[in-house]
Parts: C-alpha cells; sequence; structure tokens
C-alpha cells in the first residue's frame, strides 16, 4: 500500500512507546470532544516510527506478527522491517523489469509480502539490521534511496536493451548493481546471527518461532468478483498478485468483531485521506445526510461548520454513517476509496454516545493525542476498509465454511 506522506511528514514524530505505557483508557480523558471506553483490548508491541519511507506494510504486518505471538505465549519480539524491506525490494525490482516496467517499482507494498517474506527469507530482530544506520540516523529516510534505485530499475525495465547483460557467474549485471544499491543505503542482510545465545539464520529464526505463513488469509468486499471467491485486489502494490477471500460487508464486519473478542489482532489495510481520518487520532465517517434544523447547536452541527483543518484536529462524538455495499463498490471503482495505508487492529472501544471504534496501533511514532494509538469507528472501517490479514481461526465458523477453509 502507497506510503501517506503528506500526513505523515507533518507529524511530529518519536519512537520508543512500549505498548505497556499505552495507556487508552486514560488517554482518552485527555481529549476535550470525544472519550472512549475500551471494550476489548489485546496485546501489541511498542509503537514504532516508518518516518520518511512507504514502508506501512511492513511496519503493520510485523506488528501484526509481533501480536501473534504475544497471543501464542511466545513472549514479545522487536522484528527488522528493513530485513524484509530489502528482500522484497529486490523482488519487486525483478518483477518490474520482467514486465518490462508494467509493474510498478515503489517504496509501497502489501501485507503479503511480509507473510511470504517471513516464509521465503526468513525473520531477524531489529537488532540485527535498524532503519537509518547507514547514513547516521536513528529513523528511516528512503527519499534518497528511492531517488536512485527507482532510476536504475527504470533505465532497465523501460529502456530500448536487445538483452540485458551477464556476469561471468551467470547473474545479471543491474540485479547485481539494485542489490549493492540497496546494502548501502540499508545495510546488508544478516546471513547468521546469534540471539539469546543461539546461532540462527534468518530461515531457521522464523522456524523456531512456531508461526506458519499457510494460516494468514486475505479479506475483503467488493462485488466486481463474486463473494466467497477469491481473487488478486487491483491495487498497484500488490504486485505480488496475492489473492483476498471476497465476503459480503456484514460478514468480513463480523470477522473483525470475532477476531478481536476471541484475542486476535487484524492487518488493516485502508484509505486515510478522508476528512474523518483526523492527525489527533481518531477515523470517524459522519452521516452528513442526517443534518436537519432538529442538529442546530449539536455536535454535528458544530462538526460541519468546522473547516477541513480543523476537522482534522477536532474531533467530536459525532451521528456515524453506515455505509452499503454498493456505496464501497462505487468509492472503489471512481478512485475515491484507495490503498493508503496499512495499521494494526487490537482491540474495540466505546465513545460516549455508545458509539464503537476499532483501536489501532499505527507506525508514525508517537504521533497524536494517543501517542501513536488511533480511534476509528466501525463506520469508517466499513467505508474505508481495502483488505485485511487475519488467522483463519479468527474467522466465525460458519464464513469459513463458506471459504472452504
Amino acid at each position: 500500500m502507497k506510503k501517506f506522506f503528506a500526513l505523515a511528514l507533518s507529524l511530529l514524530m518519536v519512537s520508543g512507546a512500549m505498548a505497556g505505557d499505552a495507556k487508552p483508557k486514560k488517554q482518552a480523558e485527555q481529549s476535550e470532544g470525544i472519550q472512549f471506553t475500551v471494550v476489548k483490548e489485546n496485546p501489541i508491541t511498542s509503537i514504532k516510527n516508518q518516518n520518511r519511507a512507504g514502508t506501512c506494510w511492513c511496519y503493520s504486518s510485523l506488528a501484526f506478527i509481533e501480536s501473534e505471538l504475544l497471543r501464542m505465549g511466545k513472549g514479545e519480539y522487536d522484528f527488522s522491517e528493513m530485513f524484509l524491506v530489502h528482500n522484497t525490494y529486490l523482488d519487486r525490482a525483478e518483477k518490474a523489469v520482467r514486465t518490462h516496467g508494467d509493474v510498478s517499482f515503489a517504496q509501497g507494498g502489501s501485507f503479503y509480502d511480509v507473510i511470504y517474506g517471513m516464509e521465503a527469507f526468513g525473520l531477524v530482530p531489529e537488532a540485527e539490521m535498524r532503519p537509518g544506520v547507514m547514513y547516521g540516523m536513528e529513523l528511516s529516510n528512503h527519499n534518497e534511496l528511492s531517488a536512485v534505485s527507482d532510476a536504475v530499475v527504470a533505465a532497465i525495465a523501460k529502456g530500448r536493451h536487445r538483452s540485458l547483460q551477464v556476469s561471468p557467474d551467470g547473474e545479471m549485471l543491474w540485479k547485481k548493481s539494485i542489490e549493492a544499491i540497496h546494502d548501502i543505503y540499508l545495510g546488508e542482510r544478516p546471513e547468521k546471527f546469534v540471539y539469546n545465545g543461539v546461532e540462527y539464520t534468518p530461515k531457521s529464526f522464523y522456524e523456531s518461532l512456531g508461526l506458519n505463513a499457510s494460516d494468514y488469509v486475505s479479506l475483503t468486499s467488493y462485488t466486481h468478483h463474486p463473494f466467497y471467491t477469491s481473487f488478486a485486489l487491483e491495487i498497484q502494490d500488490n504486485w505480488r498478485w496475492s489473492q483476498s477471500y471476497n465476503l459480503p460487508i456484514d460478514e468480513l464486519m463480523e470477522v473483525f468483531d470475532n477476531a478481536i473478542m476471541n484475542g486476535y489482532t487484524i492487518a488493516w489495510g485502508s484509505d486515510v485521506s478522508e476528512d474523518g481520518f483526523t492527525r489527533e487520532g481518531t477515523a470517524i465517517l459522519p452521516d452528513v445526510d442526517k443534518v436537519s434544523a432538529e442538529l442546530d447547536g449539536s455536535d454535528m452541527a458544530k462538526w460541519l461548520k468546522m473547516t477541513e483543518a480543523e476537522r482534522k484536529s477536532k474531533p467530536m462524538a459525532v451521528e456515524q454513517k453506515w455505509v452499503s455495499q454498493e456505496e464501497r463498490q462505487r468509492a472503489y471503482d471512481n478512485w475515491e476509496t484507495t490503498d493508503d495505508h496499512g495499521m494494526l487492529i487490537y482491540g474495540i472501544a466505546k465513545d460516549q454516545k455508545g458509539t464503537e471504534y476499532y483501536m489501532v496501533k499505527n507506525s508514525w511514532g508517537e504521533a497524536g493525542t494517543y501517542k501513536g494509538l488511533w480511534y476509528a469507528s466501525k463506520a469508517f472501517v466499513r467505508y474505508k476498509t481495502m483488505n485485511i490479514i487475519v488467522h483463519k481461526d479468527a474467522i466465525p465458523a460458519e464464513i469459513r465454511e463458506k471459504l472452504g477453509l
């Protein structure tokens, strides 16, 4: 999914808040317009900061995997995003060249890049390959990396070459060059490392964790493909053409609630360009169609009179719009719903009016009122979800049966 740069770069970010320090019940009291009460909260690891890099897909997916290990009683882990980013970018460069540039080469990616990547390449601890260290920083800045690597891939993929040059050992020279670029900017991928006194390779480390990539499935909800079948979401960053199971939106929402209430977390891909997605840590979908003269002086009336900037900075507990399947589809078809950002859903809360929200872990450091956490109304999630990744056991049994899982 593509990086939502405009919003991310406008936030003042700091990393390192531990999950144990994040107490939404107390933090919610700091908001003047909206207060939350936690209904169900599942364990998460520390808040991370992707900074100036389009790597939300990796941060959110690894946040999901780290929470899975907490759920499984395996303890707390902090995995290196840059290890999987490095490997994924090399694969994406090859796909771009093979398709003569018809597959884009970009910083974005999908949840499947991590699900596929942990099985294909393995995992390494964060300490083995940290962001920013190759250019003396503590956080990622991939602007220069992209300027260099994009130019190389474009020159090969879209150049008028009769054939591509091969080294004496049989490897494409352009592949060596793009690998060297990523070694320079991201660091070399470790072949072996020691963790808690045991030596591992990235693949043996992954295998030691008890994870199974085939346990995780992608779900979506659109009408241009039959329900209860799978298809490749038509978004640029799904360049591996991974499949998502297609559910009616009401059943997809059942999966959200069933997962959270039974201790599972959810990797959540969403459009975050709506006015209702605020910089302060909330995502709402106000029902502006219900506004009438009787609402004068209400929170909804006040919200409508705000400027766009005020709406993003001053969330209020207003009436939410419950969209239909057709409205979801129309927004996807006309590009109102786009593939913007990946996050982790880990809980459910209610505001003072009883409206339900999902609790969200973001990857923008300690941004916003809730120090890196967001509250996304169920109405917003219903409308703007692109796809999710869940453990297949988090899906209600009757829905699993319909999907053949």
